[in-house]
């Protein structure tokens, strides 16, 4: 049944600024996407819940109804969220003949093969694209999901940090088709992805992963972003096969 969804995150934290020299507008709105799209991706946003009114989500985010409604047009045309008139903003479930794929994988191992063979097809590829992409904010945000040390993480909050990392990339690539895949094999992948975040070595293999990763973006090195992504992958792909292996005995 839906229901309206109670609070919604802020954009940014308190007292985070916009950087000088950016195209406001367009910035703000792909932001505020990539804000919405991160939270359906890490199930804080779930099918069916229906957002607060446009006034009401503008005065949370803290941006203009302008831009929040660029940013709606953006989730729709992904088919992320539907727009009614009288009903309001609802969250859209996954696509059905995605979810028959989704359902029809019922081997374990095939589908942590399947799940490392999807990202290492994608997200190399966004990697290098926000090396040449990424906005002075973008790299903040990301500067920002790693910094917190490995130590003070649990599990949970280090997955999260994970899914949030990956989608903030994402949208840093500045390609929605892109973003649009990341987001949903983001929901689907976060239960064996987990597996990945189980021991504080998996933990501190996940977080050097992603600072390569940024360094390299930040430097704007579009092919070492994308190697740095690669080996990423590989790592994190053998971190999940170990933690199947462990689970399974």
């Amino acid at each position: 049944m839906d229901h309206t969804v109670g609070t919604v995150p802020p954009l940014r934290p308190p007292g985070f600024a916009r950087f000088p020299g950016e195209n406001p507008q367009r910035t703000l709105s792909s932001e505020i996407s990539a804000h919405l799209e991160k939270l359906i991706a890490v199930g804080e946003l779930r099918p069916g819940d229906r957002l607060p009114a446009e006034r009401e989500l503008a005065t949370v985010l803290g941006v203009s109804r302008a831009s929040l409604r660029e940013a709606m047009h953006e989730l729709e045309a992904k088919h992320l969220i539907e727009r009614r008139p009288g009903r309001g903003t609802s969250v859209l479930p996954a696509p059905e003949h995605v979810t028959r794929l989704y359902e029809r994988i019922s081997d374990a191992e095939h589908q942590l093969r399947d799940i490392a063979e999807l990202r290492a097809t994608v997200e190399p590829k966004l990697a290098e694209l926000a090396a040449g992409r990424a906005t002075t904010a973008h790299l903040a945000e990301l500067e920002n999901v790693l910094r917190r040390p490995v130590a003070e993480l649990s599990p949970e909050e280090s997955l999260r940090l994970d899914l949030e990392f990956h989608l903030l990339l994402a949208a840093a690539a500045d390609n929605p088709l892109m973003s649009a895949i990341t987001t949903l094999t983001s929901s689907w992948t976060s239960a064996t992805r987990v597996l990945s975040h189980a021991t504080r070595y998996a933990r501190e293999v996940s977080y050097l992963g992603h600072r390569a990763i940024l360094a390299a973006v930040t430097r704007g090195e579009a092919a070492e972003a994308r190697e740095a992504m690669a080996r990423h992958l590989a790592e994190v792909a053998a971190l999940t096969r170990d933690g199947f292996d462990e689970v399974r005995r």
